[in-house]
């Protein structure tokens, strides 16, 4: 499905770094991946297919998390490294991505996307990106705090919203605001996903070189 639905988008799955990680996928994309086409036509043909799966009664149902960041993306000894990859893996735990999908039995795929890929991508709109359809939700867990967009194609604005009324959202304070080192993003020029299923998951990502802090220090 994850094949078809890039395919479709006009995206190179085989060019795509995926590191599987039990019942999740971390993918880093291209550098020159295009944003709009993943955030837009990807999520929206990875909809279409899970729904036309998922009407099999001959297969188990397959719902999806997935959670998209962008920013640094660096090698690590065990995968990848990162203010993004961090991101991405609080943002696709969120509790408030779980309420959604949890309190709509009929969606397939629950996305959230972060604050910046919304401010930069979604609210320039295009096919399959409206950012009337996305709700924020504040996302806080372990050492990171930050604003995500919340959107479950096949229901409304409204109805996601009332899922959330029981999630209790903590307005970031001051020291949400002071960065970490894990949380430094001052080099981010392009992207980087992640996503989670319910019983699987998914990753996407666009690699950056961060730039050097000194002579003889690497970031």
């Amino acid at each position: 499905m994850l094949d078809e639905a890039a395919s479709l988008s006009g995206l190179n799955r085989s060019a795509w770094s995926r590191q599987p990680q039990g019942d999740l996928e971390f993918a880093v994309l291209p550098e020159a991946t295009p944003e709009t086409s993943v955030l837009g036509s990807f999520v929206h043909h990875l909809g279409i297919r899970l729904r036309d799966h998922n009407v099999r009664p001959s297969v188990p149902r397959i719902r999806l998390r997935l959670a998209m960041d962008t920013g640094v993306v660096a090698a690590a000894a065990l995968g990848h490294a990162g203010p993004a990859p961090v991101a991405v893996a609080r943002y696709v735990n969120a509790l408030q991505l779980r309420t959604v999908l949890a309190a709509h039995p009929t969606a397939d795929l629950a996305v959230i996307v972060s604050d910046r890929l919304y401010q930069d991508v979604v609210k320039s709109g295009g096919p399959d990106l409206d950012p009337a359809q996305y709700v924020r939700v504040h996302v806080r867990a372990k050492e990171f705090g930050g604003y995500g967009w919340i959107r479950v194609p096949g229901h409304t604005p409204d109805e996601v919203r009332s899922s959330l009324t029981e999630v209790h959202e903590r307005r970031p304070s001051r020291e949400d605001c002071v960065p970490t080192r894990a949380s430094l993003s001052q080099y981010v020029r392009q992207g980087a996903a992640v996503g989670r299923d319910v019983t699987g998951g998914l990753t996407v990502g666009l690699p950056v070189s961060p730039r050097p802090t000194g002579p003889g220090s690497v970031r």
